[in-house]
């Protein structure tokens, strides 16, 4: 496709095609959105690739192509988690530049309300933010997977005790297991020795009730199913009885549930309800996935109101004075919005606010405070 062709696609999908001064302001913020995009990426790049060197330095058979491909499966998680910021200076960038520059002087002479040029900024980085959620943080949550398995293979729910014993549930609504096992986990994720089955089965209200036990010398885990060798078991109306070999059924994932630092940045958000729902099932903490649900559902709400603050903050006349001033104004207002989100998602994944009211309170209150500073500077 040749540069003519992506630019007829690109004008097709502006709903302000049809209008000179809508489609400008679009295409200045657009370009600004990219520059600071681009200065966010090498900062996190840069970081990242310091921070893998130093902790693959003792490894002498990763080799500098190896160390390149870990950066570009890590980075781009972080690099999401860090774009409000990219569009919050591409903001203010772009109607810096057009204040500079006397445009919007231009533009206010004739009578055009700052809603007006505001509009098209705000609503490029809410569709942004859409494609975030639906297309960007699925291959940045792959790649992160990717990456840890890589890098949390070897430690793979090895504990640093060897004493230490492992622990493992799973279940559904009407039958629960807890798993315990030595704490000496094989290199080959997924093989536990020494290990404890309690079965229970759950009533109506969630009670358990036990049924049975059983030991065994090796368990491995196998997609919907446990194999068991050497395994006894014990009920409370029969002796015990012993297997060579006995198969358990299972829910859990051999690849997350030997996991010892699992991450929500590698679940992608369309796997997300499935998994509330399974955990739910499970008896397991659903709490942070929750979270990142809500956090990736507000997403667009975000980058909107991020867009709308740089705006705000750079509508001052240069003639007037205190430009400068508002716009380090703006960007410490960032730092605080940003410092806000961190604070409600300790507090949602410590229970102490709901889910949904820690994902969306941060961008919610962003969009209002950006809509009640735009009503002051244009209203007085």
């Amino acid at each position: 496709m040749n540069r003519a062709a992506i630019l007829s696609y690109l004008t097709y999908l502006n709903p302000w095609r049809g209008s000179r001064l809508e489609t400008y302001i679009l295409q200045t913020c657009v370009a600004m959105f990219a520059s600071a995009l681009m200065v966010v990426s090498a900062l996190i790049l840069l970081i990242n690739y310091v921070e893998i060197s130093r902790s693959v330095a003792a490894r002498a058979d990763l080799g500098g192509l190896e160390v390149l491909v870990m950066l570009f499966q890590r980075s781009p998680s972080a690099i999401l988690i860090l774009l409000p910021f990219a569009f919050l200076f591409g903001s203010l960038f772009a109607f810096v530049n057009l204040n500079r520059r006397s445009e919007l002087i231009a533009m206010r002479a004739a009578g055009v309300s700052a809603w007006r040029f505001v509009l098209p900024a705000t609503v490029s980085a809410f569709a942004f933010g859409i494609l975030t959620i639906g297309v960007l943080n699925p291959v940045a949550s792959h790649l992160q997977d990717v990456y840890e398995r890589k890098v949390v293979a070897a430690e793979a729910f090895a504990p640093t005790d060897p004493a230490e014993a492992i622990y493992l549930r799973q279940g559904d609504s009407d039958r629960q297991v807890v798993i315990r096992a030595d704490g000496q986990a094989s290199a080959q994720i997924g093989h536990l020795r020494g290990v404890t089955f309690w079965i229970f089965t759950t009533d109506r209200r969630g009670a358990p009730s036990f049924i049975e036990r059983v030991d065994a010398r090796e368990a491995i885990l196998r997609p919907g199913s446990w194999q068991l060798k050497d395994a006894r078991e014990y009920t409370l109306d029969k002796p015990a009885q012993f297997y060579n070999v006995l198969t358990l059924s299972s829910n859990l994932d051999p690849q997350k549930a030997f996991k010892r630092y699992a991450s929500t940045q590698s679940v992608p958000f369309w796997r997300l309800p499935g998994l509330i729902r399974q955990n739910q099932i499970s008896g397991f903490s659903t709490t942070s996935y929750e979270l990142k649900l809500h956090q990736l559902l507000s997403t667009p709400l975000m980058f909107a109101a991020m867009t709308a603050l740089g705006a705000v903050f750079s509508l001052r006349l240069m003639r007037l004075g205190g430009l400068t001033i508002l716009v380090t104004s703006g960007v410490s207002l960032g730092f605080v919005i940003f410092f806000v989100n961190q604070l409600f998602a300790s507090m949602g994944k410590a229970d102490v606010i709901p889910a949904a009211l820690a994902g969306w309170s941060p961008a919610v209150l962003a969009m209002l405070g950006a809509m009640t500073l735009l009503v002051y500077t244009e209203d007085g």
